[in-house]
């Protein structure tokens, strides 16, 4: 492995993790429903917020296959992923124009933020096969992702230290520090991309080819994906179990903040809390290296897909601050492991000579597929006017997931994957 490129890799996680952090859960939430979504009646807020994910989710869904496709056909993976990593450091700043009242041009400027962290994710994944080998690729995985906790849990400390004390850092009132926090992800993000748009390359592409060539092959390519899907099997198996599991996931990380501040707890303590699961998920991340290695992926996966149950069951019945700290430390446990597990294990399920083309069609399907999520929550709010009704609903997303995983046999799938890159 090149060791310079490898630690280029695993800072843009450190890098783009803030807006995982600082927008999706745990400032912007809150600031969209106590002032950009001021005047809504009763839980229309969270609501907007649930539809506001679902709109992102879409149009992640659309464009990121095609965009894979071309890259992987160009080899321009980078540079794709530096496209939307401005266009969503960019839109993250943006929202510090959204003042009371301005839910719409919140909503706006957070779907063209999902668009450039998600589409840039969809790259980023691809180039984790150049990067390593199969058997080290969990390893890189989780440490990516570990790493993403921790610059996305420093940042959000030094978001709740301006947001508090926001006399101290000499900002009027607590609405302009969070604004202003909001600019801080913007060039955070920018800023540390800049390794990985500098020091990363992709395995060298048989030859070069035009904007207008390489789209056109991306449809091609596209087409064949769905066409030849069927050919793995084992894949299709564990896409199924990952729609349904990772919507789950999603759905608590952009939702559970909203919730909180929906049945009442302070915003302090919403805020603190996702900072322990920012640092608590550092060094569990780390330890599914470990958990992977001695018990299998598949085992370790399951373990905190369960323990996810006892998360939204118990979120149910959550009433304290002190509830919401307990339920923020076990995601801590489990959250990075097991995205981080989720996606070592489908880069050994895929043909190596396509990742950025199967990592976008899995972002086509399970994008599709998130929507459900945080749609079914909205939906399920709305209907009962409980948002606790609302979260308890996301049960099933997990149960489903961990039935389906059963069946998948990850040796055979990885047999299938090289077969077409070794003519068998």
């Amino acid at each position: 492995m090149n060791r310079k490129a490898v630690r280029s890799w695993l800072m843009y996680d450190w890098a783009n993790s803030v807006f995982a952090t600082t927008i999706l859960a745990a400032v912007m939430p809150i600031y969209y429903k106590d002032v950009a979504g001021a005047g809504l009646p009763g839980n229309t807020a969270e609501n907007y917020w649930g539809y506001t994910q679902t709109v992102a989710m879409l149009c992640v869904a659309l464009l990121s296959p095609i965009l894979g496709a071309i890259a992987d056909h160009s080899g321009s993976k980078v540079k794709f992923l530096s496209f939307f990593a401005i266009i969503g450091a960019l839109s993250s700043g943006a929202l510090a124009l959204a003042g009371e009242g301005s839910w719409l041009l919140a909503s706006v400027l957070v779907v063209l933020g999902t668009i450039g962290f998600s589409a840039g994710n969809t790259f980023y994944d691809g180039l984790l096969t150049d990067l390593a080998e199969p058997e080290k690729r969990t390893s890189l995985s989780s440490k990516g992702y570990a790493l993403g906790y921790l610059g996305g849990g420093l940042l959000l400390a030094v978001n709740i230290a301006m947001i508090e004390g926001w006399s101290a850092f000499g900002f009027p009132d607590k609405t302009t520090a969070t604004r202003a926090a909001f600019v801080t992800v913007g060039i955070w993000w920018l800023l540390f991309s800049i390794p990985l748009m500098r020091n990363v390359k992709e395995k060298a592409k048989g030859h070069a080819q035009g904007a207008g060539e390489a789209i056109k092959s991306g449809f091609i390519r596209i087409g064949r994906t769905f066409k030849t899907a069927r050919k793995y099997p084992e894949l299709l198996k564990y896409m199924a179990s990952f729609w349904f599991f990772n919507d789950g996931i999603n759905t608590v990380i952009v939702m559970a903040t909203i919730y909180g501040r929906g049945i009442g707890i302070e915003t302090t303590h919403l805020i603190v809390a996702l900072l322990i699961t920012q640092f608590v998920g550092y060094p569990s991340t780390l330890l599914f290296i470990k958990l992977a290695s001695r018990f299998g992926a598949k085992s370790s996966l399951n373990g905190s897909l369960a323990v996810y149950v006892i998360i939204v069951i118990l979120g149910y019945f959550m009433t304290s601050a002190l509830h919401f700290y307990l339920l923020a430390f076990m995601v801590g446990l489990v959250q990075g492991g097991s995205q981080a597990i989720a996606r070592s294990m489908y880069a050994n399920l895929i043909p190596p000579s396509r990742t950025a083309e199967f990592f976008g069609f899995l972002s086509l399907s399970s994008k599709f597929s998130s929507v459900a999520g945080p749609f079914v929550f909205a939906v399920t709010g709305t209907i009962t006017g409980s948002s606790r009704l609302a979260i308890l609903s996301l049960v099933a997303f997990f149960i489903i997931g961990i039935v389906l995983l059963a069946f998948v046999n990850l040796e055979k799938g990885r047999r299938e994957a090289l077969a077409e890159e070794t003519g068998a």
